[in-house]
């Protein structure tokens, strides 16, 4: 009965995110005004042992200037006890959070079909037991493809206030969709 409970308290995490994509996805482009906004998906690997789903929207102002707005999922990985190796139970179920929050992201660097932008920025979330704070620091840079689209690559390194972890640093990378 134990096991039956711990999976429905890991399936409302992904299903409570899913719902928040879709929202983003539903509502965000009626906001867009006549400058660059994208909805903005990445996925990546943070030291030690963590894997990084990133969902966000990104309004970007003059001179490539941007705000992002994001919803993150985390998820930590160990061996397992009983067999000592990394099994689907100690994958999915070790130590998962998630967190929404918002950076700002001034323009560093500039060339015609590609720039690099510093992320600042702060969230709020949570694990399955207490309420995590986390300062988001970073270099993204961004390729501009066709039609508006961009391909971009995130060096990250976040600072988790009552986390299990206090650091995770690592290379994520996705893509920018936009809203017109």
């Amino acid at each position: 009965m134990k096991n039956v409970e711990l999976i429905m308290k890991n399936l409302t995490v992904p299903k409570g995110l899913v719902i928040l994509a879709f929202m983003l996805v539903a509502t965000l482009p009626g906001f867009a005004d006549d400058r660059q906004g994208r909805i903005q998906i990445g996925t990546g690997l943070l030291y030690e042992r963590g894997l990084d789903w990133t969902v966000g929207y990104e309004f970007e102002t003059n001179y490539h200037h941007a705000w992002e707005f994001f919803g993150n999922v985390y998820l930590k990985w160990d061996k397992c006890e009983d067999c000592g190796h990394v099994c689907p139970e100690s994958f999915w179920n070790h130590y998962n959070t998630w967190g929404v929050g918002a950076a700002y992201k001034p323009c560093v660097f500039r060339s015609r079909n590609h720039h690099g932008n510093l992320r600042l920025g702060g969230s709020l979330g949570s694990d399955r037991d207490k309420v995590l704070g986390g300062i988001h620091v970073g270099y993204e840079h961004s390729y501009a493809l066709r039609k508006g689209w961009k391909l971009f690559w995130q060096a990250k390194c976040d600072l988790m206030i009552k986390g299990e972890d206090l650091f995770r640093t690592g290379i994520v990378i996705g893509v920018k969709i936009p809203t017109k």
